[in-house]
């Protein structure tokens, strides 16, 4: 196809290479989804992503030596601006709050149909939250705990308060990048000096906080 290009970028980090040949498999029948590497380890992982600066990355909660948690404070403690989305077999509230406070913007069940799942990642993909339905209620619990007293909006630029309100309404950098005719090359400058200056870790927490700040 021609429109490679225009398709989302997706790396698979996992330790199971038949699971990631299989999600590989699901995701080349949709038309708007590549996967453009994938990683056995959390280390192999964090040099994919910054190698390839995918769109989005689908990480492993429970892998050896460096589990899913690290894999995620360590990308982005490097910055990566990829959206992550934990894709694991724990259901356990604790794992949940911990990741998402920690820079994921979504947390999938490996025990999902195959076409709910294929839906779920072009979600992730287009900018939106995604969640496995019975973890939501944990989740709004969880994040509400979060104290805001580092979080100042009066820190924001003109520009960086317009980024984020986008964000908060489940655009994507390329949407940001059209509607405010800047490069998406920008708009990344902008999402992370953002995050830094909020004390945030994700485009999750993110939108969160400007919606209940508004």
């Amino acid at each position: 196809m021609n429109d490679t290009d225009q398709k989302a970028s997706i790396l698979l980090i996992d330790d199971h290479p038949m699971l990631c040949q299989g999600l590989k498999h699901l995701i080349s029948m949709s038309p708007n989804m590549e996967v453009i590497a994938m990683a056995h380890s959390g280390s192999e992982g964090i040099e994919l992503a910054k190698e390839h600066d995918p769109d989005l990355i689908l990480l492993d909660l429970n892998m050896p030596v460096m589990n899913g948690l690290d894999t995620l404070i360590a990308l982005r403690n490097e910055h990566v601006s990829s959206r992550i989305v934990m894709f694991t077999v724990s259901n356990y509230k604790g794992d949940l709050i911990t990741l998402i406070k920690s820079g994921a913007d979504g947390y999938l069940l490996k025990d999902m149909e195959p076409e709910q799942l294929l839906e779920s990642i072009d979600k992730a993909c287009n900018g939106e939250m995604v969640l496995s339905n019975e973890l939501a209620p944990m989740l709004l619990e969880g994040l509400r705990e979060k104290s805001s007293s580092q979080q100042n909006i009066a820190d924001l630029t003109r520009r960086e308060l317009q980024t984020a309100k986008l964000i908060a309404k489940g655009m994507t950098n390329k949407m940001i990048a059209k509607k405010l005719e800047i490069s998406e090359g920008t708009v990344k400058v902008y999402v992370k000096s953002i995050l830094k200056k909020l004390s945030l870790r994700s485009r999750v927490e993110l939108a969160i906080w400007i919606l209940e700040e508004n």
